[in-house]
């Protein structure tokens, strides 16, 4: 299960909960390779929740922590409960990382806000290029009108 991480400039982001997983290879050694999901609570959205799909390497180095993820992923959010948004939103922010490989490679939650139509949109991608375009996902949770998304 992923910690929860902190920004440089001290902002507490999103913890993972492991939801659960498949295993897609058997691995004599090590673990099996596995599709995991993840669920992430919004920290500055209370009722909204992202779960993300995501390969995680098994084998030696897998269990090691030595290997690289794959950097494909897939999000799905939604309001889980009553939405509620006690501050101000920024337009664009990181909601959630978490290392994927043991230098280059995090997995990377944006939450954006789409004022014109009251909805939280959220795009999951891997900060290394695969082929000169990042792999990526998104997904949008619409905002009942009777509870404006107030900006910064």
């Amino acid at each position: 299960m992923a910690c929860a991480l902190l920004l440089g400039c001290g902002q507490a982001l999103a913890e993972a909960q492991t939801i659960g997983s498949v295993d897609t290879v058997f691995k004599l050694l090590g673990p099996d390779h596995k599709i995991v999901v993840d669920a992430y609570d919004d920290p500055k959205v209370p009722g909204v929740t992202c779960y993300v799909s995501r390969a995680k390497t098994g084998g030696i180095k897998g269990g090691l922590g030595l290997a690289e993820d794959r950097s494909e992923a897939s999000i799905s959010c939604h309001a889980t409960g009553t939405i509620s948004i006690p501050a101000p939103l920024r337009q664009q922010e990181e909601v959630f990382t978490e290392r994927t490989s043991l230098l280059f490679k995090r997995l990377r939650v944006v939450r954006m806000v789409d004022s014109a139509r009251n909805t939280l949109v959220y795009m999951t991608y891997s900060d290394r290029v695969i082929e000169g375009s990042p792999q990526n996902s998104v997904t949008a949770v619409p905002v009942p009108r009777s509870t404006p998304i107030p900006l910064k």
